[in-house]
């Protein structure tokens, strides 16, 4: 038998020909075993992480807060079941520094059934039978046959009450703000501490901590869970028709894709005009509107985004940037018209296979499925190892002593040396933590988390994209279609990669993750010295973390044409990513401008579906149509829905047109491929189809005369 003639060229030359390539290598190995192990390794020691987070965590400390015991307020079962609050015995002791290094309010804190709505002192409450049954509810046992001062001096009540509110399940003082910027508590802008002393209610806010803040953000918080409350139905429509719009939309690419792209372009080129158009029209008509010509500078940030719709310089700034959008889309349609043609053959060429496979529109479901389990895993092993430490308890007290903030045992501390040599100082939680060998290697577990959760999302990522490339590449690549497909290319695609590559899969997302957990250490980094000027300092971090963004875009790049290119031949990783790259920059001007504008057509589709559910929303919720003005939901902030159903929209758009771009993609590869294997020869036809033929004045020879 003559020698078989090679068809991997040397390091930048073109592929030869190769008469027995009929598309996906099924005779094939496995591949980057060394990084298969590693993986399997690495998997079971997470699945150990994971279980020794579960034997040793308590996700009770996340959700309930804890009184200075180390119990659990509110927690079902045991006696605080009832009482789901944190009172504080004294608010204002947490202005304290120590507690930005301590994480706890040096006072007692107990749990209670509801928080204390009235002003009160124990001197007073104690001269009332019922003012002191309803002060109580605040204090500790063992009251009985005690006097005020027995009281105070043991800590056993708080020297006074003030009116409090809940928030985060802990009660904060009920501070206001009036008009002239006064701030009162309970209406009152005094109050008496419990010692004799007539405080301002201004004193209580470094104890709240910015209070104020914390109120408005509540207030706003607590509005835009009731407009979801009040949307959540019409939302979920939302989300239905942007499901149903896309859905069409493959459906009508599979029949029109020439005339579908053409239309989505002029839609969406007249979507933009009317948007300049509305956006104009709105900025006349605020012209003899008072105010209106306040800068968006002057005015600030406001929590009521619809004030800025008042302002002309917001709808000039629209008008602005949609008609640079538009300009941008025109050109490009100019000098790039010839590209558009053979990307059009391309999406046509996709929608045909993906009319030969069209399970792969419902693949993108099996990959979310994974996802969310590897988010579920990392995010509960993350809240069991944040709270697998045991509760220290630590000396509190308010003049000097020896043993200040030393740890302590509750359980002995009134017969103890501390309490004896500082008999003011008191034992209190402080936080949890640990001694232990485990306690101390708590951060590298957290780290081992955080990098595992990485390289495993990845690999669901790159499985989903070698998956969809095996069974775009076996249509591609069949001489007659469908008779030399798979019957399921799939599930046959799916096979061959978990059975021969999930090294060369692990080896990929390895080498992302790597740089992926970089950027999460650079951010980390570039937090932490946030309050330095160094400039130098902050030029290099800004310099690193563009860098590695960049080499993040770069790898995710090469990776994916490597899974393609893995899918097809069955190399490894790193000789499938060379093989890529080098195809890929012998045809630098195909990929820079074909696969690019394929690209931006595909963006132009997700961009008018979220468009058209957008507009529809915006008009819906707003009610600026009549005909939905009784049957739009009454919302503080209308544009609380129509960010989520355009946020939503996209993200399933998304998902039906990333089986469409990794179809694209591995067309085009395959597309590259053909052109350097095949001449058109009856001994070498083109196996691309009809149409990218005469788009690009190529054809296939008829065999010669016998």
């Amino acid at each position: 038998m003559p020698e078989e003639q090679p068809y991997y060229g040397k390091h930048g030359e073109p592929r030869k020909y190769d008469p027995t390539f009929k598309g996906p290598i099924y005779n094939r190995g496995c591949t980057d075993i060394v990084c298969c192990i590693l993986f399997i390794i690495c998997i079971l020691g997470y699945v150990a992480v994971g279980i020794l987070a579960w034997s040793q965590g308590d996700p009770r400390k996340v959700i309930y807060p804890t009184d200075s015991r180390g119990q659990f307020c509110g927690q079902a079962g045991t006696p605080l079941e009832t009482k789901p609050l944190l009172f504080y015995f004294n608010i204002m002791k947490c202005a304290s520094p120590m507690v930005l290094l301590e994480f706890q309010c040096p006072t007692t804190q107990m749990c209670v059934e509801k928080c204390p709505d009235k002003f009160l002192t124990l001197l007073k409450a104690y001269t009332n039978k019922e003012d002191f049954k309803y002060y109580k509810n605040f204090c500790k046992e063992g009251l009985e046959g005690l006097t005020v001062t027995q009281i105070l001096s043991s800590g056993l009540c708080p020297a006074m009450l003030t009116p409090s509110k809940p928030f985060t399940r802990r009660c904060f003082p009920a501070l206001d703000q009036k008009k002239g910027g006064e701030i009162t508590v309970g209406n009152n802008s005094k109050f008496d501490d419990g010692e004799g002393n007539i405080r301002d209610a201004k004193d209580l806010v470094a104890g709240v901590k910015n209070a104020t803040v914390v109120i408005e953000a509540r207030q706003v918080v607590m509005k835009i869970f009731e407009d979801y409350t009040q949307s959540w139905y019409w939302i979920l429509i939302g989300l239905v028709i942007a499901m149903l719009i896309s859905l069409l939309f493959i459906v009508l690419l599979r029949f029109l894709a020439g005339i579908m792209v053409w239309v989505m372009i002029v839609m969406v080129i007249l979507v933009i005009g009317y948007g300049i158009f509305h956006c104009s029209m709105e900025y006349v008509s605020l012209k003899s509107e008072a105010g209106s010509n306040v800068t968006l500078k002057d005015l600030g940030f406001q929590t009521d985004f619809s004030v800025y719709l008042h302002i002309r310089q917001t709808w000039l700034a629209f008008i602005i940037i949609l008609a640079i959008v538009e300009v941008v889309i025109i050109l490009l349609l100019i000098f790039l018209r010839n590209r558009i043609l053979i990307a059009i053959a391309l999406i046509k060429e996709a929608s045909r296979a993906i009319g030969y496979v069209m399970s792969a529109l419902f693949y993108p479901l099996f990959t979310f499925a994974l996802l969310s389990i590897v988010i579920a895993y990392w995010a509960v092993t993350a809240v069991f190892l944040s709270t697998s430490n045991q509760p220290i308890y630590k000396v509190f007290n308010e003049t000097a002593c020896d043993h200040s903030r030393k740890i302590c045992e509750p359980a002995n501390f009134s017969t103890s040396s501390m309490k004896a040599e500082c008999p003011d100082s008191k034992c209190l939680f402080a936080f949890y933590g640990g001694e232990t060998v485990y306690h101390k290697y708590l951060i590298g577990l957290q780290f081992y988390n955080v990098f595992l959760f990485f390289w495993c999302a990845n690999f669901v990522t790159a499985l989903g994209q070698m998956t969809l490339a095996g069974a775009f590449a076996s249509y591609y690549w069949a001489f007659v279609k469908p008779d030399d497909m798979p019957a399921f290319p799939i599930f046959s695609s799916l096979g061959r990669s978990l059975r021969y590559h999930t090294g060369s899969l692990a080896f990929g997302s390895l080498i992302l993750s790597i740089i992926q957990i970089i950027r999460v250490l650079l951010e980390y980094i570039d937090h932490k010295l946030q309050g330095t000027q160094n400039k130098c300092t902050k030029f290099l971090l800004c310099c690193l973390k563009c860098c590695f963004w960049c080499l993040e875009k770069f790898i995710k790049f090469i990776n994916r044409n490597a899974y393609i290119m893995v899918a097809i031949y069955g190399k490894n990783f790193c000789t499938s990513a060379k093989d890529a790259f080098f195809l890929l920059m012998r045809n630098m001007i195909r990929v820079a401008v074909l696969d690019k504008v394929t690209d931006f057509l595909l963006f132009l589709g997700k961009l008018l579906i979220v468009g058209l559910v957008g507009i529809f929303a915006f008009f819906f919720f707003s009610g600026r149509v009549k005909a939905f003005e009784n049957t739009a939901p009454n919302l503080h902030y209308y544009w609380v829905p129509i960010l989520t159903v355009v946020v939503g929209s996209y993200l399933i758009a998304h998902g039906f047109f990333s089986v469409y771009a990794m179809c694209v993609d591995t067309l085009f590869l395959c597309f590259l491929e053909d052109l350097e294997r095949n001449d058109g020869s009856a001994e070498r036809p083109f196996l691309m189809s009809d149409r990218l033929l005469k788009v690009l004045n190529k054809k296939n020879k008829p065999e010669p005369a016998e």
